[in-house]
């Protein structure tokens, strides 16, 4: 089951997880409906991150690390299975820290463990990883919505406003997908 998670071809289409990311969650038989979920997420944040890309071309972020960033925000749910269903931030430093031990650079891991929580200070490709985390099914924040606009106005030179009608119209477009992604990722077992 893992392997349709990861593979599952569907309308409209996902993009697949990093190959590295594929692999450690084979390696660790996960569960199949974390391995749909890094895919939906990963999948949005890649959406957003083209948005930010088209609207903002020259706006440095590293698009690698948001792209792994999503693609393992939720890994430490393997070692907490029962927050794969409910809530809890057990994973959080957990999931760091598998990342950790299996090799993957803190700059990379890190996203396990800052994706639920934002401030003003943390960088813009933390702040993209969470925003996917939250609008692949349609939850809308708006203070993490607000540190983002924050961010790309004044990297555009834009008005704050400007920037947050561009950014509502776009999430608002990715949260109109929000059914069939919660569909797909229900579909799969909670237990590997």
């Amino acid at each position: 089951m893992l392997q349709r998670a990861l593979d599952d071809q569907t309308d409209p289409p996902l993009r697949p997880l990093p190959e590295q990311v594929a692999e450690l969650l084979r390696a660790l038989d996960c569960a199949p409906r974390l391995g749909a979920h890094l895919r939906l997420v990963h999948d949005v944040a890649a959406d957003l991150a083209e948005w930010v890309e088209q609207r903002h071309p020259g706006l440095e972020f590293d698009r690698k690390a948001v792209l792994f960033g999503a693609a393992t925000h939720d890994i430490g749910k393997f070692v907490h299975v029962g927050e794969l269903s409910g809530p809890g931030a057990s994973h959080e430093e957990a999931g760091r820290e598998l990342l950790l031990r299996h090799g993957f650079d803190e700059r990379l891991a890190r996203f396990a463990a800052t994706h639920a929580s934002w401030t003003e200070d943390i960088p813009l490709e933390d702040l993209l990883v969470s925003l996917a985390d939250k609008v692949w099914k349609n939850k809308r924040v708006p203070e993490l919505e607000d540190l983002v606009v924050a961010r790309l106005a004044e990297a555009g030179g834009r008005a704050r406003w400007e920037e947050f009608a561009a950014l509502d119209d776009f999430l608002t477009r990715i949260g109109d997908g929000a059914d069939e992604r919660l569909a797909f990722q229900n579909a799969f077992p909670l237990r590997a």
